[in-house]
């Protein structure tokens, strides 16, 4: 299957530009989240590169992020670069296990091989590569167990429809919107 940047960037704008006044953005070298601003009256999920991999990263951090965070520039958090010591590295897999086992499960919908990011390839530790693909996969599947947050189980939703069930845009966005407004996890 063709999976073009231009479609994942339809479902979620479709699915959360009216509703939570937020848009996907390709971006530059580094993925970032702005929230609207005097530039913009739109909250912005920016992508690194035109990756379609870091598009699905990036909208993983944002069905994470709660209400006051998603007013804050990148959430509010600090980013630690590649270099990072044994100490850096923890804390970082620690923060990334639920993110990515989004972005597996998005993987799964989109038909789409995922690859876990342990993201420190200047770093002095260690990293335990596979520990790590073990951490995020037992999220994912708690997740699945449990329930996604609302907006994550919308956009797997619209991924699912239009990716494997070959609806068209605009039903898998209509799909979507249907778990926007049904009992589940907090948004």
């Amino acid at each position: 299957m063709n999976q073009r940047l231009e479609d994942v960037i339809a479902l979620f704008d479709g699915l959360f530009q009216s509703s939570y006044r937020t848009r996907l953005v390709r971006g530059g070298d580094e993925p970032l989240y702005l929230p609207a601003d005097d530039d913009s009256p739109f909250h912005r999920v920016i992508f690194a590169r035109g990756f379609y991999a870091s598009a699905l990263h990036e909208i993983s951090h944002w069905c994470i992020a709660g209400e006051r965070r998603r007013q804050l520039e990148d959430y509010g958090y600090w980013y630690l670069p590649d270099g990072r010591d044994t100490a850096e590295q923890r804390d970082f897999e620690a923060v990334e296990v639920a993110p990515q086992a989004l972005e597996l499960l998005f993987c799964r919908a989109s038909q789409r091989r995922f690859h876990v990011s342990v993201d420190n390839l200047g770093g002095e530790a260690e990293v335990d590569r596979e520990a790590f693909q073990a951490r995020v996969k037992a999220r994912a599947e708690r997740f699945e167990r449990e329930g996604l947050p609302r907006r994550a189980e919308a956009f797997r939703c619209a991924l699912r429809c239009f990716y494997r069930e070959g609806a068209s845009l605009e039903a898998a966005v209509e799909a979507g919107r249907g778990r926007l407004v049904t009992p589940a996890l907090p948004a």
